[in-house]
Formats: structure tokens, sequence, C-alpha cells
């Protein structure tokens, strides 16, 4: 249980730096040339990579690499949801429930039984 606790915690935190390294230059280099958004997102994503890497270790010894890969799609969704709302201020809409159940099914499949 240790090893699914720790990494689902390096998980959230690779996962609120990929987002800001995916998404966050739409909002503070959107003035900015690509390539600019691209070093600055390279250079956050080292940050998620020194999360991600050692949590699917760690991961690995008690989880399936299916399990590990939708409660990495769990996460992601959970992160970038609060992202999009509260520091991009996009609206919520009914699709990220719809997407929600979704992963919430490949939840279900993946870890059964």
């Amino acid at each position: 249980m240790r090893a699914v606790l720790s990494t689902i915690g390096l998980l959230i935190l690779s996962n609120v730096f990929m987002t800001f390294a995916w998404y966050g230059h739409l909002k503070n280099l959107s003035n900015r040339a690509w390539y600019v958004a691209a070093v600055a997102s390279w250079g956050v994503a080292f940050f998620e990579y020194m999360l991600q890497v050692p949590a699917n270790r760690i991961g690995h010894t008690t989880l399936t690499l299916g399990q590990l890969k939708i409660l990495q799609e769990v996460i992601a969704l959970s992160v970038f949801v609060p992202f999009s709302v509260f520091y991009m201020k996009e609206s919520l809409s009914w699709n990220y429930l719809y997407a929600a159940i979704c992963i919430a099914g490949a939840v279900f499949f993946i870890f059964r039984g």
C-alpha cells in the first residue's frame, strides 16, 4: 500500500508540472515566439520527469503497467480540471463530467479481478 500511495503522490506532483509545461505557456507566454514557449516548457517538463520516472518505478512494484497508465490518466484529469478552471479561467462544462465517467469505467475494468 505504501508503494501505491507514494506513486499517487509523485504522480500528482508530476502532473502539476506536466500541466503547466503543456498549457501554462498559453497564458504566460502567448506574446512570445513558439520556440521560447517550447524551451520554457522543456524546462518545466524536466521536473515532471524527475517525479514521473520514480513514480512509475515504485508503482510497477505492485501495479501492472495498465493500472499505472489508468492511474496516471485519472490523476491527469484531476489536476487538469482545476488548472483549467482556476488558472486558465476556462468555464467548466458537462464534458468534464462525461470524460470522468469514461475514466471511471477504465478504472473499473483495469483494476477488477
